[in-house]
């Protein structure tokens, strides 16, 4: 009886027996499986190895297996696998020649995907600036609505305060030809809701780097006309004494004005207005 070698079907397991087991299960040491022995082979060159078959499975053809452990002998390439390769080096070529045509296809695509996103006429969100905080007037207290102008502090902020108990924000001012201030809420339309100053027929001009004080005891003061809304009611009261102002006119230039306030009426409201503007300067028309 001559021994020979084959290999596990399953995991290529070399097992040992000899022309008498043949056709016999064993059982492959490595992974176990039920394993039919072949029959012994032909020849008794030991670089062939023959498979056995898993149990259940058909038998497995006799022809020789080259042993995976002998030295290769070199080979030609065979026709196809030429062709194959010349293929391969064509299409690395074409990649390299039009590479950034492809790419650059590609971003552009991207781009327009991007852009179909974004609704018309809408402003990309890095140009957006943030919306201004709302400015809210101070409060009408003992700290804010002061008669006496030896402890008035006017601060730099715009000018804001209260009229007849509503909270009031300078929006546009102006002094007309007549001579009259006026600072108000609102930009455009009839004055509904604000202050004018009315200083007698004096000019702009006369007043620029002036700073003015008005006791609560000056006699033949300007005369101040609170407006406000009382529903859809437009009402206004007038002081020619008993108020406390001070007013601080800069230069004039290019029409314009800067004017620091504070004003505070004797009404029973305890209106007030303190802070900063520009007041627009409006010129006699030219006859």
């Amino acid at each position: 009886m001559s021994e020979f070698k084959y290999a596990c079907p399953v995991c290529g397991q070399h097992m040992m027996c000899d022309s008498s087991q043949a056709g016999t299960v064993m059982e492959c040491p490595t992974c176990f499986q039920k394993i039919t022995a072949p029959q012994a082979p032909a020849t008794d060159d030991s670089k062939f190895i023959i498979t056995g078959t898993k149990v259940g499975e058909r038998p497995a053809p006799t022809i020789p297996e080259a042993n995976p452990y002998a030295s290769p002998k070199t080979k030609g390439f065979s026709g196809a696998l030429v062709v194959v390769i010349i293929f391969i080096l064509i299409g690395v070529a074409v990649a390299f020649v039009y590479h950034g045509t492809i790419f650059k296809s590609k971003d552009n695509s991207a781009a327009v995907a991007d852009d179909t996103t974004a609704k018309p006429n809408q402003t990309p969100a890095r140009t957006q600036r943030p919306p201004k905080p709302a400015l809210v007037a101070p409060p009408a207290n003992d700290a804010n609505w002061m008669l006496n102008l030896d402890a008035v502090a006017i601060p730099d902020s715009l000018a804001a305060g209260r009229i007849h108990g509503q909270d009031f924000i300078c929006e546009r001012a102006n002094f007309s030809t007549n001579g009259t201030l006026t600072i108000r809420a609102g930009t455009r339309g009839p004055l509904e809701f604000g202050v004018t100053i009315n200083f007698s027929g004096a000019t702009a001009g006369t007043l620029a780097g002036q700073t003015i004080n008005v006791a609560t005891n000056a006699d033949k003061a300007a005369r101040v006309t609170l407006h406000w809304k009382d529903g859809d009611e437009t009402k206004r009261t007038a002081f020619n004494d008993g108020y406390a102002m001070r007013l601080e006119f800069g230069a004039e230039a290019r029409n314009r004005m800067p004017v620091k306030i504070y004003l505070c009426a004797p009404d029973e409201m305890k209106s007030y207005i303190a802070g900063t503007f520009n007041v627009e300067i409006r010129k006699p028309r030219k006859q």
